[in-house]
């Protein structure tokens, strides 16, 4: 048996706002979406042209609170190309939370908490 990553999902409190986070920090736009009829959820995966890999970000309209993440020990990893251009629009936007210059990588964190780890491409 095979097995292909084809998804990741995490649950945001604000829709719009993490797509125009995911957008900006990481070029991440919307591959395609399911809405519920009524307005209960929607899931919108989100990707870009380096993978096929996708983000499914659901949005459930009974959450009145943002999510907890708990320790928050676990992360999804990205490796970019120009790694001096990603810190810098990263440290303009005031998501970076964490560096290790030691290993030449630092964490980013979304809307939601989520964190999310930048490598250069080596």
């Amino acid at each position: 048996m095979k097995f292909k990553m084809i998804h990741e999902n995490y649950n945001v409190f604000d829709m719009e706002r993490s797509l125009e986070f995911y957008e900006k920090a990481l070029g991440m736009t919307e591959k395609h979406r399911k809405e519920d009829p009524e307005g209960n959820f929607k899931i919108i995966y989100v990707g870009n042209d380096e993978s096929d890999f996708e983000l499914e970000l659901t949005w459930i309209k009974e959450m009145d609170r943002p999510y907890n993440l708990g320790d928050e020990e676990f992360h999804l990893a990205f490796r970019v190309d120009d790694f001096e251009a990603a810190h810098k629009l990263h440290e303009e936007m005031g998501c970076i939370i964490f560096e290790n210059e030691e290993m030449g990588i630092y964490f980013i964190q979304d809307p939601d908490g989520y964190w999310l780890e930048i490598l250069p491409t080596r």
